[in-house]
């Protein structure tokens, strides 16, 4: 059964060639977001996440709020496999899907036919599961002979039709998003928020990093908030 259990995880990020004036202090401070310290040996490091322990339940839909730089994609990211704690344990029981980069692994130079292999496998697919997709995928992007030609010929407007298309195509247990996705013109948005609806509705665990109360309020039955990478926060909503 899908689930998530963190127990005492930070993540460090070390900077190198800092200086300990208080001017460069206040400036990574401010872009970070992290709290900034020195390890044993005098070196500086920014801690993005600090002492974090939560449980998440398949069934639950889990909204991440606080301020830029408080820890939420960081977080994400871990969820993800992206970064590893530098202490504590984190378990992700679950096959993970993750719309942090709808974008990660396409290339310019090849079809879009191509890209959706391509992308699939990124995300963990076998080529035999993106096979036998691939069909449907193209249906739903409505970019027809486009497909054939390479993602360079595209408008960015077609290049996010068909990340959104892949990214969302795959079947899992633990979904992970930084922020709501909003694809294309106002026909294909109604598609794309009908088909990220059914995904949400489908997958056990939603983890939602947001800066929206109203769309925590509507989809989510959780809320963690983060400040300076620590929960300050953590509420049952109703």
């Amino acid at each position: 059964m899908s689930k998530i259990r963190a127990e005492a995880v930070c993540i460090d990020f070390p900077i190198y060639n800092s200086s300990g004036r208080s001017m460069k202090n206040a400036v990574l401070r401010a872009t970070t977001g992290g709290r900034i310290a020195r390890d044993s040996a005098n070196h500086t490091y920014i801690r993005s996440l600090d002492m974090l322990r939560f449980e998440i339940e398949a069934g639950e839909r889990v909204g991440l709020i606080g301020h830029n730089g408080s820890g939420k994609t960081t977080l994400l990211r871990a969820l993800s496999g992206v970064y590893a704690p530098t202490s504590g344990t984190l378990d992700v029981a679950g096959r993970v899907a993750s719309l942090l980069d709808i974008s990660l692994g396409m290339d310019p130079d090849a079809t879009g036919y191509e890209n959706i292999l391509m992308r699939g496998i990124v995300m963990g697919m076998g080529p035999k599961k993106m096979l036998a997709k691939i069909d449907e995928i193209a249906e739903f992007t409505d970019l027809g002979e486009y497909l054939n030609m390479p993602l360079r010929s595209y408008s960015s407007g077609m290049q996010m039709r068909l990340a959104f298309a892949v990214s969302t195509c795959i079947e899992a247990e633990i979904l992970l998003m930084d922020e709501w996705i909003s694809v294309g013109d106002a026909d294909f948005q109604d598609k794309a928020a009908d088909r990220l609806n059914n995904l949400i509705k489908t997958t056990p665990i939603l983890v939602i990093a947001t800066h929206s109360p109203e769309l925590v309020r509507k989809v989510c039955t959780r809320k963690i908030q983060l400040e300076h990478g620590r929960i300050i926060q953590d509420e049952r909503l109703s």
